[in-house]
């Protein structure tokens, strides 16, 4: 095998960091905290593709207030898994905000920059409120001063995979969010 060719170790050999019933657990009440804070409104769910499509999924059915949701792809990484710092929009959102309630899924909030730089992109259309929900935090990787208004868990800076989360486009089905052994990712 060449040193070019990526190792993908069994997902099962791996740390279980939040097993899928604790990720259920705090997204269902992260869920009733959003439909307490917008009771009686509706709110529309911008996920960050591809990472957050499954927590999205997952919170949208735990909101019980009107919702509906839409997709950004943006573009942060180079190959080696590097934050590039400059963040690329390649699919933005299909219908208008202006004037709603919004908030931004993400999987991770890592640097920040991706989010800092969706916020200031979704303000431009004038929504009614923007907040931020993430699966995870990570705040010891911070490099821009942001933050989530909706967090499930926070981590130390460790790789992780699952629960839609990735290792070159691998382990995005993994249902629990499991540690990523350092070695292979080069942490």
């Amino acid at each position: 095998m060449s040193s070019s060719t990526p190792v993908f170790p069994p997902a099962a050999e791996m740390e279980i960091l939040f097993s899928k019933q604790q990720i259920a657990d705090r997204t269902r009440e992260i869920g009733a905290q959003i439909s307490a804070d917008y009771k009686g409104q509706s709110i529309v769910l911008i996920g960050v593709l591809k990472g957050a499509a499954i927590f999205l999924a997952d919170l949208a059915r735990a909101i019980q207030v009107d919702n509906t949701f839409d997709f950004v792809a943006v573009s942060s990484y180079g190959r080696a898994r590097v934050s590039s710092g400059a963040v690329k929009l390649i699919k933005d959102i299909d219908n208008p905000i202006e004037g709603k309630h919004v908030i931004i899924v993400e999987d991770i909030l890592d640097t920040g920059l991706t989010l800092s730089y969706l916020r200031g992109l979704m303000l431009q259309h004038k929504p009614a409120s923007l907040k931020i929900a993430t699966c995870l935090d990570k705040p010891e990787r911070r490099l821009v001063p942001i933050e989530a208004d909706y967090i499930a868990f926070k981590i130390p800076n460790q790789f992780v995979i699952g629960y839609g989360m990735d290792y070159a486009e691998r382990y995005r089905g993994v249902e629990d969010i499991r540690i990523f052994p350092a070695e292979v990712a080069g942490h």
